[in-house]
């Protein structure tokens, strides 16, 4: 009878997870290296969402994103990686070890998929429009592991967490501190006065903030 609990349990688990993913967008290979289920299976339930929810969700084909140079491409994108990359840190998913990993449908895999959506939720609702979708943010945690592209880092500046790009040279400062640098010269041809620590204590979000509330 325990036995056949926990293959229920275990059942749910998956099915819900793969819920929670389409919801998201994620592509079916996605989804599959997660929960485990088969293809076929995936295409039912992205199927039985749809009638559920309505045909406002989107169902991507191809291979997932694989270009690096998607989170360099401009000032907003760089930062709101650093606010990813910070969640990803401080909820634990970023060198997690492996007996915390396992292949997909393990007990294991669906908690750390589980604890990926919700650090994805936390982003989302924090930055709006959020520019970085779920399958993106699963490559950036990945580019963050491998360490060889992109590595997590601390800013010689103020110490806050930053996405470091591991071509670049040594030195760069986080976003934050790069658009303060910039401030005062746009302020002053403005006329305005106004720089970006004013912005932040207005309530701008940064990735320690973030982090604090998603703890």
């Amino acid at each position: 009878m325990r036995i056949t609990d926990d293959r229920y349990t275990r059942d749910r688990q998956r099915f819900d997870l793969a819920f929670r993913m389409i919801h998201h967008e994620a592509r079916t290979c996605t989804i599959r290296t997660w929960t485990g289920l088969s293809d076929d299976r995936i295409r039912k339930l992205y199927r039985s969402y749809i009638e559920s929810h309505g045909s406002g969700i989107k169902r991507h084909r191809g291979k997932s994103p694989t270009q690096t140079a998607f989170f360099l491409r401009n000032l907003e994108i760089r930062r709101q990686a650093a606010a990813l990359g910070g969640l990803f840190a401080t909820l634990g998913l970023l060198h997690q070890a492996a007996p915390d990993r396992g292949p997909g449908g393990t007990l294991a895999a669906l908690r750390r998929g589980e604890l990926f959506c919700l650090t994805y939720e936390t982003y989302a609702a924090f930055y709006r429009p959020h520019r970085i979708s779920f399958e993106h943010a699963w490559h950036l945690l990945r580019l963050l592991e491998r360490e060889a592209e992109l590595k997590s880092g601390a800013c010689p500046a103020c110490n806050g967490f930053m996405v470091v790009d591991v071509l670049r040279m040594p030195g760069a400062v986080c976003t934050w501190c790069e658009s303060e640098a910039r401030a005062p010269a746009a302020a002053a041809d403005r006329g305005t006065g106004l720089t970006l620590p004013a912005a932040r204590r207005a309530g701008a979000p940064r990735s320690a903030a973030l982090a604090t509330a998603a703890g």
